[in-house]
């Protein structure tokens, strides 16, 4: 089978700033003190993805799984190492990413679609199933600007379900939204995932990860801890299965 996406040796760090202030920013030169520090978002990560996997990144808050999908996704670049991606990928990395707030929900269906690779004559067929899929007719000639995040979610997650994409990127995107349409993304998810898609999934819900995943990879302050079975990955973070992970 051939290999969807190869992560190999990667790193990435980001410069933050030492001041917030102006008047810092100035006693800061003052005393010669540097004036920014590194730090290493992700260090030397690496795997692979045959086609029709599907893999779960687990860890705290701040441990490099959501750049990391990012590196995947192409939106940001290594500073080390390479990925290497086969085919569409869909990427639905953070809510409302992509969306024009002056445009209305109309409009924005057809700019995020052409983001994701979808032709005018593809989004014109797919049109009504995704609308109808986001249940957002009331609100599809209003301004995105006017959305909450969990409606920016619903029109978002529909128009990247629809895309004819070979790779999903999806980060804690079922933590939006009311249970009925969680449990309708969980269901889509899973068709997709039967339809042989490559699948990058991000949650800290284990019962989602354990649903969705074959297989597991742990990050801890931006280094792979772990890499081998969803079952064994929920086991090494130690997450709890707790009532609202129910689906």
């Amino acid at each position: 089978m051939a290999e969807a996406v190869i992560v190999e040796g990667v790193a990435k760090s980001f410069k933050l700033a030492n001041h917030k202030t102006m008047k810092k920013l100035v006693v800061n030169a003052a005393k010669r003190q540097p004036l920014s520090r590194s730090f290493t978002a992700l260090e030397d990560i690496s795997f692979t993805l045959e086609q029709g996997d599907s893999i779960g990144l687990m860890g705290l808050n701040g441990s490099g799984k959501s750049t990391l999908l990012k590196l995947i996704s192409g939106v940001m670049s290594p500073d080390k190492g390479q990925v290497l991606t086969r085919g569409r990928i869909a990427g639905l990395i953070e809510v409302g990413a992509g969306f024009h707030p002056d445009l209305s929900g109309r409009e924005n269906i057809y700019l995020n679609g052409a983001i994701l690779g979808m032709t005018e004559a593809e989004i014109d067929n797919k049109f009504d199933s995704i609308l109808d899929f986001s249940e957002m007719e009331k609100f599809l000639d209003s301004e995105v600007r006017h959305y909450s995040s969990g409606q920016f979610m619903r029109l978002a997650f529909a128009v990247a379900v629809h895309t004819d994409c070979d790779i999903f990127l999806i980060d804690e995107v079922l933590a939006v939204g009311d249970q009925p349409f969680r449990k309708k993304c969980m269901k889509r998810i899973l068709e997709l995932k039967a339809e042989g898609r490559t699948m990058v999934f991000v949650s800290h819900s284990p019962k989602q990860v354990l649903r969705i995943c074959e297989r597991g990879l742990v990050l801890e302050s931006g280094k792979m801890v772990f890499e081998g079975s969803a079952v064994d990955a929920v086991k090494k973070i130690n997450y709890e299965i707790t009532d609202e992970d129910d689906d």
